[in-house]
């Protein structure tokens, strides 16, 4: 600020005559030199300093003082916090969390478990992709082409020792993944390199290796939905002929039991597991079909001999695990299939957003809660609560993928004539994480089911508070036997409950409608076995049995069927 002044008061200055800026100068330089000179060096000083308010506040007073009648000169402005923060937050530093600038999928990162994860992994994609070369070369070496040991030995060793970064220079080199890869394994298998690939076209590795993702996947996602089953089944003989009240429109209505509301949870479990089976059971593999499906390259390979043709389809089918190949194809296998898989994982996503929300709905009435662990925090704020964020993140994440066969059904149905490629980059996303997100909804299901909680004084208080309107039906028809009039007695008891029912809802009091029949003399046959009749357990009809008969008949062959699979430790749980 005080060579600012200086450069004002010099151009007041009638004599132009000025000091040399370095002594060994003899030349006397004009303002504008020496004005620019000035800036320069008041910009290199400023630059020096830590800020402007670190100027010494006495210096600039006198400077101010003394240029008062050379020009108007205002204080600098102290910058509020407000305005500190607008500025040291206006632009992202370059340097700044440098490993946290890519996005990070939460499937996988915050949610998914290690098993399914790796199903969709690059390291079992591609080492699959070697696998379905080496099947390939294996059969068509069994079948008579000129295939010899060697090449094979040194396929199969490079499986699961594959180059990544030379698959990624290739494929930047040929802008086509398959080909990438066809060389990187060629470069590690040399005397393969001839063989690698015969007769195949892309899709031979691309959607059969995609249906053995599919697979596996849903054998993971079996072995989860028998073990929520089987921890269910605890829970429901556990609570079989607790009384509860049922509701229906969100309404009171007639009496179940615990249990056998669990029981509704698991049949839709049921339903969805005997849908996996079937899944799996007739998924088939793209197998060996050529360019459009007509096999012509496999069939040039072996001379015009159609039988050689089918047995290397069939072949490959056994090495990698399927019991059949698809009939008929374009290039790619028919998307239909995976509208189906979706279906299935879109199932078992409303049967657990069905539950789920039963759930959440009865920790608003006390009733039943998901596990709470003894540090866990319900709400940053409201630090009381117990929020069922476990269900919450269910029916979220059922929500997603109750929306993904939309995406499968418009793909199905856009293939034109053999295959278009407007399939792929869907695919690539809708097939894994329908596959992420179901894992995580059956690891969580487990989770909750294993730890839920139920309030046994709160179920009945809520029982209680609507049983004795329940109970007259049975009251009168008691008084009936007893000689009473009928519909003398219903009128009484619809007074007599109109009046309860003010109280409950008019005054926030409990239901007392026992006590106003207790003290009513139209009812004096039933005084003395009032409490009796109105015991919770006489108005859960057959709900236990029910559940002892559906475990019996329906839950107990299953989890017979699959033991092996109850015995199958899963690598992570539920860590958020």
């Amino acid at each position: 600020k005080i060579l600012l002044m200086k450069v004002a008061q010099t151009k007041t200055q009638k004599n132009n005559t000025v000091l040399p800026i370095h002594s060994g100068n003899k030349k006397k330089q004009s303002p504008k030199i020496l004005h620019l000179s000035l800036i320069l060096l008041l910009l290199n000083i400023v630059q020096s300093l830590p800020s402007v308010t670190s100027l010494n506040t006495t210096s600039t007073t006198t400077a101010t003082t003394s240029s008062s009648n050379t020009c108007n000169s205002t204080e600098p402005k102290i910058m509020s916090n407000a305005d500190k923060f607008l500025k040291a937050t206006a632009v992202f530093p370059e340097d700044s969390l440098s490993n946290k600038r890519t996005y990070e999928h939460p499937l996988v990162e915050r949610y998914a478990s290690k098993e399914m994860s790796f199903v969709w992994s690059p390291a079992m994609k591609f080492s699959t992709w070697r696998k379905l070369w080496t099947a390939l070369a294996t059969a068509e070496q069994e079948l008579g082409l000129d295939i010899t040991d060697e090449q094979l030995e040194q396929m199969r060793s490079k499986i699961f020792d594959i180059d990544f970064e030379l698959a990624a220079e290739k494929e930047k080199e040929f802008r086509h993944d398959v080909m990438g890869h066809v060389h990187a394994f060629g470069t590690q298998a040399p005397a393969a390199m001839p063989v690698i690939h015969l007769g195949a076209t892309s899709c031979y590795v691309g959607d059969n290796t995609d249906l053995v993702q599919i697979r596996d996947a849903l054998v993971l996602i079996k072995r989860k939905l028998v073990k929520v089953l089987a921890v269910l089944k605890v829970f429901a003989e556990k609570y079989r002929d607790m009384p509860t009240l049922g509701y229906t429109h969100y309404q009171p209505a007639q009496l179940t039991t615990v249990g056998k509301r669990c029981t509704l949870w698991m049949q839709d479990l049921l339903m969805d597991l005997e849908r996996v089976d079937h899944e799996l059971e007739n998924l088939p593999m793209r197998g060996v079909k050529g360019t459009t499906g007509t096999q012509a390259s496999f069939l040039e390979l072996f001379d015009g001999d159609h039988d050689k043709v089918k047995a290397l389809n069939k072949r490959v089918c056994e090495l990698m695990g399927f019991k059949h190949a698809i009939s008929v194809s374009g290039q790619t296998y028919t998307r239909k299939i995976e509208f189906f898989i979706l279906s299935v994982m879109s199932g078992i996503a409303q049967s657990a957003y069905k539950m789920c929300g039963d759930i959440r709905l009865l920790a608003n009435l006390k009733q039943v809660e998901e596990p709470f662990s003894k540090t866990q925090i319900g709400s940053s704020a409201m630090a009381y609560k117990r929020n069922p964020m476990r269900s919450e993140r269910v029916c979220s994440l059922a929500r997603y993928v109750m929306g993904l066969p939309d995406g499968a059904a418009n793909t199905c149905a856009n293939q034109w004539f053999e295959r278009t490629l407007d399939d792929s980059a869907i695919r690539r996303i809708i097939l894994p994480e329908a596959f992420l997100a179901t894992d995580v909804i059956l690891t969580l299901l487990e989770n909750i089911s294993d730890g839920l909680h139920v309030w046994p004084e709160v179920v009945r208080s809520h029982v209680m508070a609507e049983l004795p309107f329940m109970a007259t039906e049975n009251i009168m028809m008691e008084c009936v036997k007893a000689g009473g009039d009928r519909q003398e007695l219903h009128e009484v008891i619809r007074v007599l409950s109109m009046e309860a029912g003010a109280v409950v809802k008019g005054e926030g009091k409990p239901n007392d409608l026992m006590e106003r029949i207790k003290t009513n003399d139209k009812f004096k046959a039933v005084h003395d076995k009032l409490d009796e009749m109105v015991d919770p357990k006489l108005f859960v009809g057959r709900a236990p049995e029910q559940v002892d008969e559906f475990l019996e008949h329906d839950i107990n062959p299953v989890l017979e069927a699959n033991k092996d699979l109850l015995n199958v430790e899963s690598v992570d749980a539920v860590n958020v």
